[in-house]
């Protein structure tokens, strides 16, 4: 038995990396530093549901082709039942002694083929499920419990699980999300992909988020900027991001008298840049996991408005990486807004220990370490 335990020791632990798609997200990102960081005592291969997405080019580069197990649709379709079996018979075959279910469509594949094929699974769950109905959330609770390992990128989510589904406390880990400091400085001096708008020197504020749920709150936003508006201050509003709501949100922009401060940016490949030339950041959301949105804005060194949802408190803290003001409240915005416009260096204090936050915490090389270190406990038991 030892000896047996030795030999797999010293060979590579062989591990699938299983995600939806490539398309541009948070966890999307994090599956690629991942790839990139992971030490070569793994065996690493890369599974998906659609081969697609503008992050394919990095997973490329980096010499993997993934596996594709297509969905097609609905998952209620026999077509489901056939990729569990085919992905079942593909772990066998390759031998595969742990994967990793980044999202809540590989999830559903991913559990029930791991346990057909006597594979180890770990589960992501990386936001408080604030988009599923119930009958989804109830499928994803069986099979987050019937995962071997959780892994949270927040510790809200992880007092979620354990009090709200009962998960074990040991059955979840918190692992918070990686930033490569290295890179994003580099694209920070690379600068601007596409001109700005002229501000003529009046400070700014930066949004990134998607625009397609309502979760993301911009109106909350606009109406902030409306009221500081009203009280003299002079704001523009860089929003990153596209999605259905836009032309609605641009609508309401008009409506509230801020179109000549608010700028709807779209899609921008040159956040980092974007964030240099702020004065702070904000986030307005009513759910969320841990934010790559505000990680990069504090990395940049901004001081970052942020809503007290779930892990937002974690990165902030109140009063010393920047402000946290209670959801749904765009008049609490307005006034945090205020207390930066009208003492820039505390602005300044803030996002320096902002920075020096995510340096000691949030580095790709600590989420890494600390993948690997789950990753052997759970798959060997070291």
């Amino acid at each position: 038995m030892r000896r047996e335990e030795a030999r797999m020791a010293e060979e590579p632990l062989r591990l699938v990396q299983f995600t939806k798609s490539f398309h541009i997200g948070g966890t999307e990102v994090q599956v690629v530093e991942l790839l990139r960081g992971l030490p070569s005592s793994y065996r690493v291969q890369v599974a998906v549901l659609q081969d697609a997405g503008p992050l394919m080019d990095s997973v490329s580069r980096l010499g993997f082709v993934p596996e594709v197990f297509p969905l097609n649709g609905s998952l209620a379709r026999l077509n489901s039942a056939r990729q569990v079996v085919r992905l079942a018979q593909w772990l066998r075959r390759e031998r595969v002694e742990l994967v990793h279910a980044h999202d809540f469509y590989s999830t559903m594949l991913v559990v029930p083929a791991a346990k057909l094929a006597g594979t180890k699974v770990i589960v992501g769950r990386l936001d408080l499920a604030h988009w599923h109905g119930k009958a989804r959330r109830a499928l994803l609770q069986g099979l987050t419990r019937m995962a071997d390992h959780v892994v949270a990128n927040a510790e809200a989510i992880r007092r979620m699980l354990v009090r709200e589904e009962g998960l074990p406390a040991d059955h979840v880990s918190v692992v918070p999300n990686g930033l490569d400091l290295a890179r994003f400085n580099a694209r920070m001096r690379e600068g601007l992909k596409a001109p700005l708008p002229d501000t003529r020197g009046a400070p700014v504020v930066v949004h990134v988020a998607n625009m397609n749920h309502p979760v993301k709150r911009q109106e909350d936003l606009l109406r902030a900027l409306a009221m500081v508006r009203l009280k003299g201050h002079v704001l523009h509003a860089f929003l990153v991001g596209d999605g259905p709501r836009r032309l609605e949100l641009e609508r309401m922009a008009g409506s509230l008298g801020l179109t000549d401060t608010v700028h709807f940016l779209g899609h921008r490949s040159d956040v980092p840049a974007i964030y240099a030339r702020a004065d702070f950041g904000v986030l307005c959301s009513t759910a969320e996991g841990m934010s790559n949105a505000v990680m990069e804005g504090m990395a940049a060194g901004l001081p970052m408005v942020v809503t007290s949802v779930g892990g937002n408190p974690e990165l902030v803290a109140d009063g010393e990486r920047g402000l946290v003001v209670p959801p749904l409240r765009p008049e609490a915005m307005c006034e945090a807004f205020r207390k930066l416009l009208a003492d820039r260096e505390l602005g300044q204090r803030m996002g320096t220990e902002a920075r020096a936050f995510v340096e000691r915490e949030l580095s790709l090389e600590r989420m890494v370490r600390r993948h690997d270190a789950l990753y052997r406990r759970v798959a060997r038991g070291g």
